[in-house]
Formats: structure tokens, sequence, C-alpha cells
């Protein structure tokens, strides 16, 4: 069993902005049922790793198992299904255990037992790659750069503005030369495409050319029957169809940057913060502005060091945080009040 605490709440207002902020020190089991029901728009949360830290003991992430683990963290995750609007998302950060000289798979693990056992989809995997990795001793391991953010939604209907994830990307634009297309016009010439098929894709490469030349897109890709290998499944059936009927596909670009599944950053510290992992904020703020509206409400029932909340007001949302630890949240409220004073 966990170790029980009593539930302390902070509910502050900052300012005049409009925006709160609510710290519920106790258990999260005991916590997530006070929260009403189809309210929050986003959780954002990293459980205690299993076997890796001494967090609370006894508690979340000191199971014998990882079975007894996945177990506690996927029961949570049950209880924050309810609370979530249908719009709503979930994003779960875990690090894996090296055990016997081997990886335990646990964050796949997770997933794997979250889709069995929810209903939810798992709609990407995001990966943060730490610029500044911790290094170790180990000779014949390679050093470990990367940890997932799993994205789940309750449906189809969940909020995603791409537009602004990562908006400092830039895409070069280059202006096109008179040799745009030549490569597609050989392969069209030396393919298996018939007379009619390849007159038809040499005017459709004329017209995407044109297109090119105006700015109206920012370049293009071609696919040849007999020459591409044919694609399958999702958005790719369209263009399977387009092949096997016309004998070529055109994909347009648009120039917008585009969205990788990649988030780089480096591992933060905060001086004076005992935590033993910092959730990075610039990468909690790129995910609070892609999967939240803008006077959303967020959600981090393992707050820490309160990384969550902070990138959440830092972005225009309400946010709670809850955390077991008495110590984690008296910290997690004293970095929080300093940037964002009460009214």
């Amino acid at each position: 069993m966990f170790q029980k605490t009593t539930s302390h709440t902070h509910h502050i207002t900052v300012g005049e902005t409009g925006l709160s902020y609510r710290v519920d020190c106790g258990d999260n089991r005991d916590v997530i049922p006070t929260v009403a029901e189809s309210s929050i728009d986003l959780v954002v949360t990293s459980p205690p790793y299993f076997q890796q830290r001494e967090y609370s003991s006894p508690g979340l992430g000191n199971e014998d198992t990882v079975s007894e683990y996945l177990d506690n963290i996927v029961g949570t995750l049950r209880e924050i299904a309810r609370v979530m609007k249908p719009t709503g998302n979930i994003v779960y950060n875990m690090g894996d255990k090296i055990a016997g000289g081997g990886l335990q798979l646990v964050p796949y693990r997770f997933a794997i037992k979250a889709l069995d056992e929810l209903n939810l989809r798992l709609v990407n995997e995001i990966t943060w790659v730490k610029r500044n990795p911790t290094p170790h001793q180990f000779p014949r391991r390679l050093v470990n750069s990367t940890e997932p953010f799993f994205h789940f939604a309750l449906g189809g209907e969940y909020y995603h503005d791409r537009s602004a994830f990562q908006p400092g990307q830039k895409v070069k634009r280059g202006k096109p030369t008179k040799k745009l297309g030549s490569r597609y016009r050989h392969l069209i010439e030396t393919s298996e495409l018939s007379a009619e098929e390849q007159k038809a894709a040499h005017k459709a490469l004329d017209e995407v050319i044109g297109e090119v030349w105006d700015g109206s897109i920012h370049s293009f890709r071609m696919k040849i029957r007999g020459i591409h290998a044919p694609a399958y499944g999702g958005q790719n059936g369209g263009r399977k169809m387009h092949i096997e009927r016309d004998g070529f596909t055109i994909i347009r670009i648009s120039g917008e940057p585009m969205k990788k599944d990649v988030i780089e950053n480096p591992v933060e510290s905060l001086p004076g913060n005992g935590h033993p992992a910092v959730f990075p904020v610039a990468v909690i703020r790129e995910i609070v502005r892609l999967l939240s509206p803008p006077d959303g409400q967020v959600l981090d029932p393992y707050m820490g060091s309160g990384s969550t909340m902070v990138a959440a007001l830092r972005e225009g949302r309400s946010c709670v945080g809850i955390d077991i630890s008495r110590k984690y949240c008296d910290m997690a409220l004293e970095r929080i009040s300093s940037e964002f004073p009460s009214g």
C-alpha cells in the first residue's frame, strides 16, 4: 500500500489575469475524484520512474515488480480519463529501467497496458531528445539521450493546434530553377506508362511546376507507377489509387515547417531545487500550446517541482497540480508563487 498523507489544498488566483492554480498535497487517488468530471483539457505528467530514485517510500516507483508499478499507474490513468473533456489530451512521460544489464521497456509496457485496458487512442509518441544527456561509465552501452512522451486522446475530436507547435521553426525557401522537374520528366519518359498516361503526367508536372514558380506551393514530389514503391494505408491509400488509375500521383508541399514528433531540449536543473527529475519547462510549453486551448485547464497528477504548472501559466492556462510529498508541494508553491503572485 502507498503511504497516505493528509490532503491540503491551495487555490490561488494570479493577479488580474483570470488565471488560477490549485496545488493539492495528497494521494492523487484521493484527490482526482474531487476534480469535476469533464473539466480538464490537458494532462501532462511524469510519474515517478520504476525503482529509479527514492521518492517517498513506500510509494509509487518503489514497487517490487514492474507489473505492480504498471497496475498502479494505469489505475490512476483510469480515474484521470473520467475528468477529461471529450476533446481532452493526456501526455505521459516515463523513463525506462535497466535491470540485469538490459532495458525493461517500462514506458512501452505502460502504453500497451493503457491501450489494452482503457478506451484511449495513442495519437503520437513524442520523443524528447536531450542535448545534454547524463553520461555514464558503461563502455558496452550507449548513452541514453531520449525519453518518450505518449500522447493519448479520448476520441477523434481531440484539441490539436499544429500551427502553435515549435513556432520557431522556419522553412528555407529558395528560388526555383529551370531544372525544376527535369528528373521527373526523365522518369516519366523511361517509365512503363502508356503514351496517354505519359502525356497526362507531363501535363500535371507542368501545372505543379507553375504553382512553385508563382509561389502558391513550396515544392512537390511525384510518384510514378513501376518506379516508386507503392504507398499503403492512411492518406497514402488515395495516392495508391491515383498511381494505379493514372500511373502517377503528385504530392504538393505547402511550405509549412514539417511538424515532427521530436522536441530537442537540454535537461534542466533548478538551483536550490532538490527534486531529482525536473521537467524541462520549454518541452512542456510546446505540448501545452499544441494540445490545449488558450483558456484551457491543465492537470499534473504527479506535480513534483511544478514545471507543468509553470509551463501552463506561462502559456495562459490555469492548472491543477497534485503531489503526495509535502516537500515537493512546498517547493512547487514557492517556485510558482515567486513567478505568478496572487491577486
